[in-house]
């Protein structure tokens, strides 16, 4: 654990000078777009209305990049933090019986997932009301702005990934020649200190760099649905309520899942390995399920009051 934590710590160094640099270019080529212009433009669902400028678009892109970058990386470190105490817990557990283990290491993984979205849909939630001030009713202005928050979670997710990536198999391919080859020691012998480094790069890029890259695809994906409601004008409520409505399909998701995670470790037992992977599948035909219904629900309450 606190050999992934060092490594994290010398890699976020690196990234947090990428993403001062990065966030200035991002300023520098969204204000130049209209040469640093301060004057109002039309908006393009309705050119009766006038929209915030290039200039403020280009200050709040950068801040909301910004925002999604270090909400990336804490989801990453603290991803990784739950994962190195969940696999000691796991491995105790695994004496007990397979269920037990499948228990732990599910609800662990529940534990990431949960806090990876809540913590995504948090910072954003209050990240466009925060905006909001500024922008009043000007939606195309404000989501293009939020934007930045997904171009910000893929980039630290980049690192996380290849980053830790390489790590991974850089400390594999050394241990292999120096065990298997010099030493005639088996894989993964925990005589050979390249394991220690090669499970460090596991916790790293598996852990830290999937769940930076989980987050990146959740605010990628919300903020271009936000986007798309933002720039539409046929059959479209400008207001509030129903340019969020993607938050609230995500906040639907989110309650789902918990409701889902019950199945699978308090509703049903897990007696044997081959019950692990019709147990997974379970989930995903039970929370499409529910999902399915609930956005049909919420659509039509819309729609039709």
């Amino acid at each position: 654990m606190f050999c992934a934590t060092s490594f994290l710590f010398t890699e976020y160094r690196y990234v947090g000078v990428f993403m001062v640099i990065f966030a200035a270019i991002i300023f520098v080529f969204l204000g130049s777009v209209e040469g640093f212009s301060t004057e109002n433009k039309p908006c393009t669902y309705d050119e009766t209305k006038t929209c915030k400028p290039a200039l403020a678009t280009a200050a709040f892109s950068t801040i909301a990049f910004v925002l999604g970058a270090v909400t990336s990386v804490l989801s990453g470190f603290l991803g990784m933090k739950i994962a190195t105490y969940a696999n000691a817990r796991t491995t105790l557990e695994a004496r007990k019986g397979v269920g037990k283990a499948f228990i732990v290491a599910f609800r662990s993984g529940a534990v990431m997932g949960f806090l990876l979205a809540a913590s995504g849909l948090l910072v954003l939630y209050v990240t466009i009301n925060v905006f909001k001030i500024y922008y009043g009713d000007d939606w195309e202005g404000l989501f293009e702005a939020i934007t930045g928050y997904g171009l910000g979670g893929s980039s630290m997710a980049l690192f996380g990934r290849v980053g830790g990536g390489i790590y991974t198999k850089a400390a594999d391919v050394g241990a292999d020649l120096v065990g298997k080859i010099e030493r005639n020691i088996p894989e993964d012998d925990p005589r050979n200190p390249a394991v220690i480094a090669d499970n460090v790069g596991d916790n790293v890029g598996d852990i830290a760099g999937m769940g930076s890259d989980l987050f990146g695809s959740y605010a990628e994906a919300s903020c271009a649905a936000l986007v798309v409601a933002s720039i539409s004008s046929f059959g479209i409520n400008h207001d509030f309520t129903a340019m969020c409505y993607p938050l609230l399909i995500s906040s639907m998701g989110i309650l789902v899942c918990l409701i889902t995670t019950l199945f699978a470790t308090d509703f049903f037992e897990i007696k044997a390995v081959k019950e692990i992977e019709p147990a997974l599948k379970n989930q995903l035909i039970i929370s499409t399920v529910i999902m399915t219904v609930e956005l049909v629900r919420s659509f039509s309450s819309c729609i039709y009051g």
